[in-house]
């Protein structure tokens, strides 16, 4: 096993390298598909027994810093019989090259042809990267249905967030796994290990089988959907009664026996973060409605002080990194964030080091955070998230945010040097009113007045971000309808009016949107049903690609596709989109258990219409969401009691590894 960068020219079993070179030079930022990268992994091929291709389905310089797939790659490439290879969306550009001289999807780190591997394992964050999806496996030369590969194909797995409801694209991949990945990807490569020694018995459908026996595997062609005449689900059953009725969720418990990534890739090309990040606790229970993450999540498990502080120490020490990002759905809610911060800062005084807490709440920011993170002299940006901008809408939502917590916490960052936060916002919430909306214009002009106040400059800027709501599904607004995209884009024009109305206060605001559009179509992919397949395809076929970025997206393609496809099942691009749920509708994820009881989720729906506040259950009486019970784990809440140090005392700054210098 070697584990180092690897440059590609050298010999490699099974390489496009020969082919794909000669095309680089005709393609933008070329140097994003030559691999080689500081902690990249070349093993031999004929050594391994279970072969693994892993893709973000994305750009390299949105895929590689992706911590999910790093930490695959890393705990894969771990055991000596298996090898783990990288692949990332190629640009338009390189497509149509490698399309005109036979050159296949191939890994970064050795060029080898996707379909060769035994396993293609893709995790997505967001559903607007299923036409990448489709463009991979086509790229590949794997049959695009599922139902037409053999066993000399891949077997594609989806995972990630979007893998909670992967029946819009059940048609194109072979399983999925809902949940932590760190002991799933074990758990199969060791049936595909297994299956191979026995010589592939029963072949592609017996391998199948076995994963799906597992309960937390799902594997859709063995299972079938019915539908009512009015276009809704009757009942999604098992086709053999080997199969289970449900499928679970993987849920890793110990965050301290999996401190990965170790190795972290260290990009040669500019990717969208360059920073070590350390996951310091997983799960949330603080109840935000709208968010898919924090709901399939639970429990929360943090990671213990003392392994953050042996993570970050390695981690920067191996990769020559000068920012630790501290992630978490809410970075500062574990327990003892403050020693963390105060251990790592007072370890790294003194160096180029900058610490970053990526996802921090307005009431859990404080003047002693602020120091600590700012101790270095760096300060990393700022950014909070209020979601609503009315009281009346964070109580929908569930977002316990008040105005003067809000303030409160600018005015800490600006009274401690920074001179920029940034305030992200969500629009077409349910129930919300043009007043909700135009509410953030306010709460913006007093984040300045108050800044200037506080600090005794105008140099004083915040700027407000905005994005679409989308209905996820295991949420509790998974019933709620969507606004229509012009009602969105109206209610964005007159925020806009109104920050600008004050043209003191309004040229310090800083004003980015996202509009309604985008928004709509991921709607209709996240609540999607098996039907929404053949959109996806047509959409794809149309020349669809890289959905997820503003330039490449195309709204009229996605609704002609629709318009062409969906009538013949009866239903429409509405019907999926500004619908609302009954409450006995068979959803098209009911047969995934995230673990979250649906009675429960109904339930806070209707407190959400009722506007009424649910604590967070980590400190208060558990509220009987149904995740502990059911899948027999619990929270883990510190604190440790332990502090960060004794750790080396680094006081001339970080060694960077040779080759990491450039």
């Amino acid at each position: 096993m070697s584990i180092a960068s690897t440059a590609p020219g050298r010999p490699v079993t099974n390489t496009v390298w020969p082919q794909l070179e000669p095309l680089l030079p005709q393609v933008s930022k070329p140097i994003q598909y030559v691999g080689g990268e500081l902690g990249a992994v070349v093993k031999d091929w004929d050594a391994a027994t279970v072969r693994w291709a892993l893709m973000y389905p994305d750009a390299y310089e949105v895929g590689l810093p992706n911590q999910g797939v790093q930490i695959l790659y890393e705990v894969l490439n771990e055991l000596p019989d298996v090898l783990a290879e990288r692949t990332y969306a190629v640009w338009p550009d390189l497509e149509k090259l490698m399309r005109a001289h036979g050159v296949p999807q191939f890994t970064v780190d050795a060029h080898r042809p996707v379909r060769t591997f035994d396993l293609f394992g893709v995790s997505f964050s967001t559903e607007l990267g299923y036409t990448n999806l489709l463009n991979a496996i086509d790229l590949a030369g794997i049959p695009l249905l599922a139902a037409d590969r053999t066993e000399e194909h891949p077997v594609i797995v989806a995972g990630g967030h979007a893998a909670f409801n992967p029946e819009p694209i059940a048609d194109f991949v072979d399983a999925a796994v809902l949940g932590d990945g760190e002991e799933a990807v074990l758990e199969i490569t060791e049936i595909v290990r297994a299956w191979k020694a026995e010589g592939s018995p029963g072949g592609r459908d017996e391998l199948l089988l076995r994963l799906a026996r597992t309960e937390s595997v799902y594997v859709p062609r063995f299972y079938d959907v019915d539908y009512l005449p009015d276009g809704r689900i009757q009942r999604v059953v098992p086709n053999r009664a080997d199969v289970p009725f449900r499928v679970h969720k993987r849920t890793t418990m110990d965050l301290d026996a999996w401190p990965y990534p170790k190795k972290p890739l260290v990009p040669l090309a500019e990717t969208v973060h360059e920073r070590y990040a350390v996951e310091i606790f997983r799960g949330c229970t603080r109840g935000c409605r709208f968010c898919q993450a924090g709901m399939i999540t639970r429990p929360v498990r943090e990671r213990s002080i003392t392994t953050v502080g042996q993570m970050v120490q390695q981690g920067l020490e191996f990769s020559g990194f000068h920012e630790v990002g501290l992630l978490s759905l809410s970075s500062a809610d574990h327990s003892e964030i403050g020693d963390i911060c105060s251990g790592l800062a007072e370890q790294y005084e003194g160096t180029n080091v900058s610490l970053s807490l990526p996802s921090t709440r307005v009431d859990a920011f404080n003047i002693d955070l602020a120091q600590e993170l700012s101790r270095n002299g760096r300060r990393t940006g700022l950014t909070f998230a209020p979601e609503g901008g009315s009281e009346r809408i964070r109580k929908v939502i569930n977002k316990m945010v008040s105005k003067e917590d809000l303030i409160r916490t600018v005015v800490t960052a600006y009274s401690n040097g920074w001179r920029q936060v940034k305030l992200y916002f969500m629009c077409g919430l349910p129930t919300e009113t043009d007043e909700d909306v135009l509410e953030i214009a306010a709460m913006a002009h007093e984040v300045i007045k108050a800044g200037r106040a506080a600090t005794g400059s105008k140099d004083i800027r915040c700027t407000v971000s905005i994005g679409g709501f989308v209905p996820k599904p295991h949420t509790p607004f998974q019933w709620a309808s969507m606004e229509r995209p012009e009602v969105i884009d109206n209610r964005l024009r007159l925020l806009k009016q109104a920050i600008n109305a004050d043209r003191s206060l309004g040229r310090a605001i800083g004003y980015r949107y996202h509009d309604g559009e985008p928004s709509l179509i991921e709607g209709l992919l996240s609540r999607g049903d098996r039907r929404v397949g053949a959109v996806i395809r047509k959409v794809w076929e149309n020349g669809g690609r890289f959905d997820g970025w503003s330039e490449h997206f195309s709204y009229q393609r996605w609704v002609d596709a629709a318009a062409e496809v969906l009538p013949g099942f009866g239903v429409d691009l509405d019907w999926y989109t500004t619908r609302q749920r009954d409450e006995l509708e068979v959803l098209p994820w009911d047969h995934l258990d995230s673990g979250l009881d649906k009675d429960w989720l109904w339930q806070d729906w209707q407190d959400a219409l009722s506007e009424y506040e649910q604590d967070d259950c980590r400190w208060t009486p558990c509220f009987d969401c149904g995740v502990c019970p059911s899948m027999d784990t619990e929270i883990q809440i510190g604190p440790t009691g332990h502090k960060l140090l004794p750790l080396t005392p680094i006081n001339q700054g970080l060694r960077l590894p040779a080759g990491a210098e450039n």
